[in-house]
């Protein structure tokens, strides 16, 4: 198994360099497979959607999507792909980041009652506003 980062995802859905973009598409499409998947952390999917977001601006519905593909693409294996799938629906029906929703359901997953915060938009995907 490989381990792949942030950027070796953003080349390969953005394909905005040439070169680089060539070689992800490479190891992804013909050198990864089911029996050979490349892993995929919970912090590199946070990684990417912060970067396809603040550096290339794709709409929270587009990310959801590239989120959803990653997590059911058999050439990879995202770790904890059940906090991953919860983490997307919160992200999608709630105004708070992936990240956000990826933190709440670990706290709550290691016996935390709530996950407190001072970001607004957070609450919508699970935490609690600390006044």
């Amino acid at each position: 198994m490989i381990g792949l980062d942030t950027n070796i995802l953003v080349r390969y859905i953005v394909q905005d360099d040439s070169s680089q973009s060539a070689v992800a598409t490479k190891l992804i499409e013909s050198r990864l497979s089911t029996e050979n998947p490349g892993f995929v952390s919970l912090i590199t999917l946070i990684e990417t959607i912060w970067v396809l977001d603040s550096c290339y601006q794709q709409s929270r519905q587009e990310l959801t999507a590239i989120l959803r593909q990653l997590i059911t693409t058999r050439q990879l294996l995202v770790e904890r792909p059940d906090i991953a799938h919860q983490a997307i629906q919160r992200y999608e029906s709630g105004n708070g980041d992936f990240s956000d929703a990826v933190i709440c359901l670990i706290n709550a997953e290691y016996g935390c009652d709530e996950t407190l915060t001072f970001d607004k938009k957070a609450r919508t995907v699970g935490m609690t506003l600390l006044k």
